[in-house]
């Protein structure tokens, strides 16, 4: 038997001691195992489960998700630790002061009037303590790793606080228009990799559009992947009623079944 206190509610304290007895001589085989590149994927599905219980309304499936992604920061310091490195205590640490740094507002004699200035002062210091002298040097810093809508809007913002942007939609727009005149000509003309570089910049122009919409790409992009999906399934359906087999129609008999099920959703 472990030498751990079993309690009726636990806490922090609770959950860096059992992380250091799996992770101990005679604990888990498999959590002593693992180290940040072998369970870094863990983190992302993590999050996106917190995503999802958020999307869902769901306070209790909310917390546990979050208890999972705290599992993923505990575990990320014990092996750190471990190294003498930095531990947990470190982590909270470094975000204590990061919040009383970024917010003079609230900490120091700094005043605001608004959101817009309290995030205009947080990227400025920003910037000064990470060194990031211009936007260009900030979009550097910007993780390759986010999924790729979200980075190139980030990525677009920046340049935008430089003064590198159209002045509205219709310059987005004419851009996007653009870009896919030159996807058509590379996927009859050019190469299988010319087609793939103009198809990246079809769909980083489609983010542009987005942001001066003020619309998530990412949100758009789930909602009609959504949209596609229940529709698929509306066509199997009424396919499967008509007995006809989807596997030998042709593309335009099926496109009629998807243009049926389209009309009625409407």
């Amino acid at each position: 038997m472990v030498d751990f206190c079993f309690k009726d509610r636990y806490n922090i304290s609770d959950l860096l001691k059992i992380m250091e007895i799996l992770r101990a001589p005679g604990g888990c085989p498999w959590d002593a195992e693992q180290d940040h590149e072998s369970i870094k994927k863990n983190f992302i599905e993590e999050t996106y489960e917190v995503v999802e219980a958020i999307n869902m309304a769901n306070p209790g499936m909310l917390c546990e998700e979050l208890g999972d992604v705290l599992l993923q920061v505990v575990f990320h310091a014990r092996m750190e630790e471990e190294k003498g490195i930095f531990n947990f205590d470190d982590v909270a640490d470094g975000i204590c002061k990061k919040l009383i740094e970024r917010h003079p507002h609230v900490f120091g004699d700094v005043k605001v009037s608004s959101s817009n200035e309290v995030l205009a002062n947080w990227d400025d210091i920003k910037r000064k303590t990470k060194g990031q002298a211009t936007q260009g040097s900030a979009m550097q810093k910007v993780p390759r790793e986010l999924p790729a809508l979200m980075r190139a809007d980030k990525i677009q913002s920046k340049a935008k606080k430089a003064g590198f942007d159209w002045t509205s939609v219709d310059g987005a727009l004419e851009a996007l228009e653009s870009e896919i005149k030159e996807l058509r000509y590379a996927i009859k003309n050019e190469s299988n990799e010319r087609a793939k570089d103009e198809l990246g910049d079809v769909l980083f122009s489609a983010v542009n559009v987005s942001r001066f919409l003020d619309i998530d790409a990412e949100d758009a992009l789930t909602c009609s992947t959504d949209k596609f999906m229940n529709r698929f399934l509306s066509v199997e359906r009424l396919a499967a009623e008509r007995g006809i087999d989807m596997k030998t129609k042709s593309v335009e008999e099926l496109d009629k079944l998807w243009n049926e099920v389209k009309r009625s959703n409407q």
